[in-house]
C-alpha cells in the first residue's frame, strides 16, 4: 500500500483536491477488497452498438488517449496480469472490451483515442461505436476519465469531456503513470487539473493519482469503484 505522503503534504492534498485515504472508511476498504477478490474475466468484445450485453448490472468505464495506460491500469485493478490486453503500440484497442467482476458489475475497456495506425474509416467507426456507448448506456454508472501525468489534459481530452457534460455523462479524473513525473512538477499538475475540470458540469469532484507500476492509488481507485456501484 503506496502511501500518499510520499508525494504530498496533508494540506496540500486537501487543498488541491487530490483523494488520500482519509476519503474512505475502513469499511470501504475492506468491502471493495472482497469485491475485488471475485474472479475478472474477459466476457466480449464488441465492434457494434447492437452488440453490446444486455444485463442488469452496472458498468463503470475506463476511457482515455492511446498510451495513456488503461489496459495497465485495469490489470492493476482486477490484480489480473493480461485481463486487458497491454500493447506498445498507441491505439490498439479498437473494440469495446466487457469483463465482469465476479457477480456484482462489469468493467467496460474502450478504445483509446487521439492515435492509431489504421484507416480513417476504421478510426471513424469505432470512434462512432465510443459515442454510442458513452450517450446512450444505461447502465453506464461513471467513466474513469485516464489523463497521462506527463502530459496533464490536453485540448483532446477537453473535445472528450465537453461530449460528456452536454450528455450529463458523469466521469472522475484519474491521473495515470503517477511515478513518472518529478515531485517538484505535482502541484502545477494538480492545479492545473483542477482549473481544468472545475467548471464541468459532469465532472465528478477531486483528482485521484495512480501508478500501475508501484501500485500507488490503486487501492484508492477500487474503493472509488466500489463505491459507484455500491449505491
Amino acid at each position: 500500500m503506496v502511501k500518499h505522503k510520499k508525494y504530498l503534504q496533508e494540506e496540500t492534498r486537501k487543498e488541491l483536491g487530490f483523494i488520500d485515504y482519509s476519503d474512505f472508511t475502513e469499511d470501504e476498504f475492506a468491502d471493495a477488497r472482497l469485491a475485488f477478490a471475485a474472479d475478472s474475466k474477459f466476457c466480449l468484445s464488441v465492434v457494434a452498438n447492437d452488440g453490446f450485453p444486455a444485463h442488469k448490472k452496472k458498468e463503470i468505464a475506463f476511457a482515455g488517449r492511446s498510451n495513456v495506460g488503461k489496459s495497465s491500469l485495469i490489470n492493476s485493478v482486477t490484480n489480473v496480469s493480461g485481463l486487458a490486453r497491454v500493447s506498445n503500440t498507441p491505439g490498439r484497442t479498437q473494440m469495446i472490451n466487457f469483463f465482469s467482476q465476479g457477480e456484482t458489475f462489469f468493467i467496460v475497456d474502450l478504445p483509446g483515442f487521439g492515435y492509431a495506425k489504421a484507416s480513417k474509416e476504421s478510426i471513424k467507426q469505432w470512434s462512432q461505436l465510443t459515442k454510442d456507448y458513452l450517450l446512450g448506456r444505461k447502465e453506464l454508472e461513471t467513466v474513469f476519465f485516464l489523463i497521462d501525468s506527463r502530459h496533464g489534459i490536453k485540448e483532446i481530452d477537453e473535445n472528450i469531456m465537453e461530449i460528456l457534460d452536454k450528455s450529463a455523462v458523469s466521469y472522475q479524473i484519474i491521473l495515470t503513470k503517477f511515478d513518472k513525473i518529478k515531485k517538484n512538477e505535482i502541484e502545477n499538475l494538480l492545479l492545473r487539473t483542477n482549473e481544468k475540470i472545475s467548471r464541468r458540469p459532469a465532472a465528478r469532484p477531486g483528482i485521484l493519482a495512480t501508478s500501475s507500476k508501484d501500485k500507488f492509488g490503486i487501492d484508492l481507485l477500487k474503493c472509488l469503484i466500489y463505491r459507484i456501484i455500491k449505491y
